[in-house]
């Protein structure tokens, strides 16, 4: 098997034991246009969730600062976007990760 496609599929896989680093390690250590590449929209596939994350945040402190008697909607509404999000990007990411093994 060739390097650059376990280098971009383990970009794509990393999500579940590097997070971001790896793939930016890969996009700053490599030549290969290609790996680059992969390493690119797997950063960005990446970062994504964690860009949304202080939606969160925001939507807790202001549901138990504004209303203390009442259902907190808006954190519950981000936390499912949130999950529902990170899903996605976990999907996606198996998925390129898979594609990028099997291309030929």
């Amino acid at each position: 098997m060739e390097t650059r496609k376990v280098l971009s599929s383990l970009c794509y896989f990393s999500i579940f034991f590097a997070g971001f680093i790896f793939p930016l390690v890969v996009y700053l250590a490599t030549g290969d246009k290609e790996t680059k590449g992969h390493a690119k929209k797997s950063l960005v596939s990446h970062l994504i969730p964690l860009i949304l994350t202080p939606l969160l945040v925001l939507a807790v402190f202001y549901d138990f600062t504004s209303q203390l008697d009442s259902i907190p909607i808006f954190t519950i509404l981000s936390i499912i976007v949130l999950i529902l999000l990170w899903l996605i990007v976990i999907i996606w990411n198996i998925v390129k990760g898979v594609k990028v093994l099997t291309a030929e």
